[in-house]
């Protein structure tokens, strides 16, 4: 789960979910297409060509929009949402944060270990805290706290991303498992956090 500070966000349009009707920043959204075919695409990194709606990224919400047919409305046309689509979507999700980390890592932007992390972060210089969301509560919740002291002093927050798995986090991290994790400020932290906020939408305890 994501928590801590906010990332930076960007001024742009607003956009409409679907399913709740309200508006706002595309941080949170999904964005979705219709291929040639008519068969809906989600359009994850919000550049394939076409007229797309918007969703909130939440399961119940996906869930909730196949179930309604909020996508032949949206596109007033009819549309085959499949019924496993909120599972497909976490597939993707959890493919783009990692791939994201492991672009981190690849950059030389990534500090792993408990010890190190803590380092990291009672410096006030990570641009987030990666914690898997399998690992022991109490190593987690001592970096949390560290982050949320130096914010209290005035040094920052600190966006944390707890929604991947210790495996998932090795794979992104070239090893067999990850538990604790920090990263460098900057855009790469950046894209993970928001990869991770949209992620989190379908993991959160139902």
């Amino acid at each position: 789960m994501t928590r801590g500070g906010v990332a930076k966000t960007r001024e742009g349009p607003e956009r409409r979910c679907i399913a709740t009707g309200e508006s706002g920043g595309t941080e949170r959204l999904i964005r979705f297409v219709l291929d040639p075919d008519g068969r809906l695409t989600p359009d994850l990194s919000g550049r394939l060509p076409g007229r797309g709606v918007w969703l909130t990224a939440e399961r119940a919400l996906v869930e909730r929009a196949v179930a309604k047919k909020a996508f032949s409305r949206a596109f007033r046309q009819p549309v085959e949402a499949p019924e496993d689509l909120a599972d497909r979507l976490e597939a993707l999700l959890a493919r783009r944060a990692v791939e994201a980390m492991g672009l981190a890592r690849k950059a030389g932007l990534v500090t792993l270990g408990f010890e190190s992390v803590r380092a990291r972060l009672k410096q006030g210089r990570a641009g987030a805290l990666v914690s898997a969301s399998d690992g022991a509560a109490d190593g987690r919740g001592k970096l949390a706290g560290i982050a949320d002291a130096v914010e209290a002093s005035g040094g920052g927050a600190t966006p944390r991303v707890e929604c991947l798995t210790a495996d998932e986090l090795g794979l992104a991290f070239g090893r067999d498992s990850v538990i604790h994790a920090a990263l460098d400020e900057g855009g790469a932290a950046d894209r993970v956090v928001r990869e991770a906020r949209r992620l989190d939408g379908f993991r959160q305890p139902r």
